[in-house]
């Protein structure tokens, strides 16, 4: 064989194992615990809601992959699926929402619309809605 084909082969084969080895360590990372990390902000449904709507991109640059604790509201309850529960914040906006994705809450029906709620998660973005993933309950008050 060859001298640039053995090399040739050699760079494939690194390449093709660094990839294996990165999908492997990416698919084994484990999830920030968002009920122990310590929150980058602290603000209410509606101001968060509100910031977004008013100037989306200095919104997004701020709060998105940041942990965020939010106090709101709760507008509706439903399961996506059967592993994740969202919760929706009242924001003042009757077309928009804080939506905050859980698997930590095993048990929907102990919530109840109208309570209020502090919850703590990582800003995934804004469509339409605010997006929180992976979110823990911290507080509930009726």
């Amino acid at each position: 064989m060859k001298l640039y084909v053995k090399i040739a082969l050699f760079v494939v084969l690194f390449i093709a194992f660094s990839g294996i080895l990165a999908a492997l360590i990416m698919f084994n990372k484990k999830h920030t615990d968002t009920a122990k990390a310590k929150p980058d902000f602290v603000v209410t449904a509606i101001v968060l809601q509100k910031e977004f709507e008013d100037n989306e991109a200095a919104a997004s640059a701020r709060y998105i992959n940041k942990i965020i604790e939010v106090t709101g509201s709760i507008v509706s309850i439903t399961r996506s699926d059967t592993t994740n529960t969202n919760i929706s914040l009242k924001t003042g906006n009757d077309m928009s929402s804080v939506i905050c994705a859980s698997r930590s809450i095993v048990d929907p029906s102990k919530f109840n619309a109208g309570e209020e709620i502090t919850l703590r998660g990582e800003c995934s973005g804004f469509l339409m809605d605010v997006l929180l993933k992976n979110c823990a309950v911290l507080v509930k008050r009726k």
